[in-house]
């Protein structure tokens, strides 16, 4: 028997868990899955978010609470289950993965807080934005262990919105030697130093 490769394993469960195709005929339905299949965002079912998801970052208390109706009513749906119910979102398809300025800031899509510059990015063909580093203070670290493995997930400190992953030793020719792993749909971007952002 051959084992199916890293990424074929990444993509099968991603679309298992995250997405759905869009309902095809029944003799059409076991057709195999291709890249090109335009997918939609499932609800996420409760009994698979708690295997796979971190609790360390639900127990905390950030600045900025709000309840689940709070937050569904100034984010959209891909946000919320992004950010309030730690998503993933598709490989190669989010606004910020290709987009390198040279100036500004990446703020939370969820509470505007300042989390990375634009001289923090780089490129890693990861397909979701990578930085080696991010403003001090901004980003929470917690251990998670879901999918049967430590890996190191991070948050927005003012909100505790779910962020991406942060993985090290990777080799990147950065100053820090990490990749902080982050869903385009956690953030937006504004021109400026953030300076105006950080002080309210």
């Amino acid at each position: 028997m051959r084992i199916p490769s890293f990424p074929t394993i990444v993509r099968t469960f991603y679309t298992l868990t995250n997405a759905t195709s869009r309902a095809l005929p029944q003799h059409r339905a076991l057709l195999p899955f291709t890249r090109g299949t335009v997918l939609k965002s499932m609800p996420t079912i409760p009994f698979l978010g708690s295997l796979f998801s971190s609790a360390a970052s639900r127990d905390m208390s950030y600045p900025v609470q709000k309840s689940d109706d709070e937050w569904q009513a100034v984010l959209n749906k891909e946000q919320f289950r992004v950010l309030r119910e730690k998503g993933t979102e598709a490989p190669y398809t989010g606004e910020y993965d290709k987009h390198m300025p040279s100036s500004g800031v990446y703020t939370c899509a969820g509470c505007d807080a300042p989390l990375y510059k634009a001289t923090h990015k780089f490129k890693s063909g990861c397909g979701w934005p990578a930085y080696f580093d991010s403003i001090p203070g901004a980003v929470t670290r917690h251990t998670d262990r879901t999918f049967g493995m430590a890996r190191t997930e991070i948050v927005c400190s003012k909100c505790g919105g779910h962020l991406g992953h942060v993985f090290k030793g990777e080799g990147y020719p950065t100053p820090t030697d990490e990749r902080h792993c982050v869903n385009s749909v956690s953030l937006r971007f504004a021109k400026g130093d953030g300076e105006e952002q950080s002080k309210v």
